[in-house]
């Protein structure tokens, strides 16, 4: 088995570049915290912050100086998908590419499995 197939949830090149840039600011050593809530026009929304600890069933993705938590229920939802980073005329943004999202709504935050 690759280490790609190995890890069950993955992030960008562009998407640890400005998760490393974003973490650089910050005056404390912080990670982004990735999790899934409910709620959301579509049932589920990925929620996106900044954190400085990391729990011990946590996920821990690290790529390229940006590190990232996944919390262990946010992991069964987030299995096999793609953190990426868009930066188009609409606007700069994560974007999660979710193979388990049956159906998404137009701003791309909110999901359903």
């Amino acid at each position: 088995m690759s280490v790609e197939t190995a890890v069950p949830v993955r992030v960008s090149a562009r998407a640890a570049k400005r998760i490393a840039e974003i973490l650089k600011a910050e005056p404390a050593p912080v990670m982004l915290r990735v999790a899934v809530t409910g709620g959301g026009c579509s049932g589920f929304q990925y929620n996106f912050a900044l954190d400085d600890a990391r729990a011990d069933d946590d996920l821990v993705i690290e790529r390229d100086g940006a590190v990232v938590l996944v919390d262990a229920v946010s992991l069964d939802f987030l299995k096999g998908a793609e953190i990426d980073f868009v930066d188009d005329l609409i606007g700069a943004a994560f974007k999660v590419n979710n193979p388990n999202a049956t159906s998404s709504c137009g701003c791309g935050t909110s999901f359903s499995v």
